[in-house]
């Protein structure tokens, strides 16, 4: 696992702290409506959205959640990398040849499993736009409390698009100084078009007053 996983590498820092607040936001935001399955996307490349992704699922499983993580980017994935695990097989797999065994992989974290993305496939929009792709979040949400999602930025390929109609919520990355406001636009209309239920925004790569935190023995 790599020292992006902060949520299992420092349990008391401020940002182990700010996912645990997304964690609490997102249960009072789905009182009403139940997020068993939530996208995370972005509008542009590096961004930080796999690493949310991979840190909220571990903070989500630690209040003991059974959780999956699925990497949907069939174009430059990294959950593997993130924990460190083997990408042979994973969404692409499982949707080419359905019949198979899941290829979920556990972790080191009780409750958390992750399929990796698979081998890239030369045609990724028309497999995650498939019947199969519905099946398999069908399949996964019987088995656990959350899948959370890992789309490309939707702003520069369709595929988060398609995914964010089939999803009960999506979870917009932004990162402070690096995206526009044009993009962080473009992409929430991009979502409305497709009537994505858009739960709200994470915004990454902020500055942290350490003073607050100070004053309540964090640092």
């Amino acid at each position: 696992m790599t020292v992006d996983l902060v949520t299992i590498s420092d349990a008391r820092s401020p940002r182990t702290e700010a996912y645990r607040s997304l964690r609490t936001n997102l249960e009072f935001s789905s009182l009403d409506h139940p997020l068993h399955t939530l996208l995370l996307t972005s509008s542009a490349p590096d961004e930080g959205k796999s690493t949310t992704l991979a840190n909220l699922g571990v903070i989500n499983a630690q209040a003991g959640k059974r959780v999956i993580l699925l990497d949907c980017d069939l174009r430059r994935p990294r959950l593997h990398e993130l924990f460190g695990i083997g990408n042979n097989a994973g969404v692409s797999s499982a949707l080419l040849d359905p019949d198979a065994p899941l290829p979920l992989q556990t972790t080191d974290i009780t409750n958390l499993q992750v399929m990796t993305s698979g081998p890239l496939p030369p045609n990724p929009t028309d497999l995650l736009a498939s019947s199969r792709m519905d099946a398999l979040l069908t399949q996964l949400t019987e088995q656990v409390d959350m899948v959370l999602i890992d789309a490309p930025p939707i702003v520069v390929v369709t595929d988060a698009a398609v995914l964010a109609a089939k999803v009960d919520g999506v979870l917009l990355v932004v990162s402070a100084g690096h995206t526009k406001r044009e993009q962080a636009q473009r992409a929430k209309d991009l979502l409305e078009k497709v009537n994505a239920r858009l739960v709200g925004a994470v915004l990454t790569n902020a500055a942290v007053d350490k003073s607050v935190y100070s004053y309540y023995g964090q640092s």
